[in-house]
């Protein structure tokens, strides 16, 4: 049976379905994916490594598995993408960074663990900034990674090349990860969907022994082109594992009942620049129009006088001096191979007094104190996810307020990073285009562990305005 070449633009839960009833082949599904990787990615680069050979023999035993009648997992049979800030036992591992060009983990991350233990069919590592230090998808291993609605644009990062993948159907899913709006960032500018979970939900072990880095902003999370699909990914990737200090203990709830949740009533805080950014006319008007399409759900919105310092500059220094407790050493002996930004954020890191981190430790208490009473008020915060549409490669806008020691390619995660910095979960939505033809997505915040009524408020804006028929040039 040769599969119909269509079938690359249905939803995972929809192929998951049809392999489920034995009426598609994992095999000749992980080949149509490839295929279409052999003939668009050379545009897009949003795969730094392909896993071909045990991918294919992965799809082998999952037809097997289908054929036998086995119990099949939750992802069984479906190829997914990893994004290459995730370890992966035995399969190169670059972080984006020329250092580690040839670096080969001995074992996975707990997100590939549990993808591969329900059965999906890893295809390859996707592109990300080195280190995923950035909202851009450059590093020195190669061509940055391009937008596939405008392949002279960024797909942001750092879980870019996810993004672009995902909005091309070069895969159906994929893994990300979000330490100031990383997968936010790049769903925005690509046009579908993601979401940021509560800070330990899904687990940080990275597969590598030793004492564990806080890394007290970042979370794994899914990238999907439908509500449904990220929350079937969500419910496998989410959990506790004693390898991961702040993982919650509790039992995750059920995400995928969730997407069908009621939101009627509930009340909603719209910002439209958390009092200090500055946001594109095309943004603002597609985020406000979008904003008030949860009036006609029954929900009550109202505009926000929610007020927050920039957030890199409040809260950037514990952010570089996590990072240089990492990697500050190849200052010393590699400096000459890192990117210009990774330079910069490592130094900024080395400066970083103990009185500074112990302040910026206050100021994120003091955050996390004013969000919470918002969210006595309300039950979502909705706001832009990024001031303005996708850029040109190297070219950043820089639309932010007052003056910052970051670079501005820094300033994509002006509304994300605040939400890292509380731990909420959050999600960005595509919402319409920019007068150039650019997706802008709604973000989308929630309290702290209550990722259901954010894919259910997600899936009811889906429902109201979909977008999974808004196709990329490179499709």
């Amino acid at each position: 049976m040769t599969l119909d070449k269509g079938l690359a633009y249905a939803p995972a839960t929809e192929l998951l379905g049809l392999i489920g009833t034995k009426q598609i082949s994992p095999l000749e599904l992980t080949e149509l994916f490839f295929n279409r990787i052999d003939t668009l990615d050379t545009r897009l680069n949003s795969f730094i490594l392909l896993t071909r050979d045990s991918a294919i023999e992965a799809a082998k035993k999952a037809e097997a598995a289908v054929v036998r009648g086995d119990k099949l997992g939750p992802l069984h049979g479906l190829p997914i993408a990893i994004k290459d800030t995730q370890n992966t036992g035995g399969v190169r591992t670059t972080m984006g960074s020329l250092l580690f060009k040839d670096r080969v983990p001995e074992r996975d991350a707990a997100v590939v663990e549990r993808v591969k233990g329900a059965g999906a069919i890893v295809m390859g590592k996707t592109n990300v900034p080195e280190f995923g230090m950035v909202g851009t998808c450059e590093n020195r291993l190669g061509e940055p990674g391009r937008n596939p609605w405008d392949t002279d644009r960024t797909p942001g990062g750092s879980s870019g090349g996810a993004a672009a993948a995902v909005a091309a159907c070069l895969c159906p899913v994929a893994t990300g990860s979000d330490g100031g709006g990383s997968i936010r960032i790049p769903a925005n500018f690509c046009g579908v969907y993601g979401i940021k979970p509560t800070q330990g939900r899904v687990s940080g072990y990275t597969g590598e022994d030793g004492l564990r880095m806080p890394y007290i902003f970042s979370q794994n999370g899914p990238i999907a082109r439908t509500v449904l699909d990220a929350a079937t990914l969500l419910q496998v990737l989410a959990g506790h594992d004693r390898r991961d200090p702040v993982s919650i203990r509790e039992a995750p709830p059920d995400f995928v009942a969730a997407v069908d949740g009621d939101i009627t009533s509930l009340r909603v805080a719209w910002s439209p620049d958390f009092g200090f950014a500055d946001v594109d006319p095309d943004v603002l008007e597609v985020t406000s129009s979008a904003a008030r399409v949860f009036e006609d759900f029954g929900c009550r919105v109202e505009e926000s006088n929610l007020a927050m310092d920039p957030p890199y500059d409040a809260f950037g220094p514990v952010q570089a001096a996590d990072a240089y407790a990492t990697l500050g050493r190849y200052l010393e002996t590699d400096v000459d191979r890192l990117t210009d930004f990774a330079r910069f954020f490592l130094e900024l890191g080395a400066r970083v007094t103990a009185a500074e981190y112990a302040r910026t430790l206050g100021r994120i208490e003091t955050l996390r104190a004013r969000i919470a009473d918002l969210f006595q008020d309300y039950d979502l915060l909705l706001s832009p996810t990024a001031c303005f549409p996708a850029f040109l490669n190297e070219e950043f806008p820089g639309s932010i307020r007052g003056e910052s020691e970051y670079p501005e390619q820094y300033w994509n995660g002006a509304f994300t990073l605040p939400i890292n910095v509380v731990g909420h979960p959050a999600a960005t939505v595509p919402a319409g285009f920019s007068s150039e033809g650019l997706p802008i997505g709604l973000h989308i915040v929630g309290r702290w562990g209550d990722e259901e009524t954010v894919l259910a408020a997600s899936a009811a804006f889906e429902r109201a305005r979909p977008w999974i028929q808004h196709r990329p040039t490179v499709s």
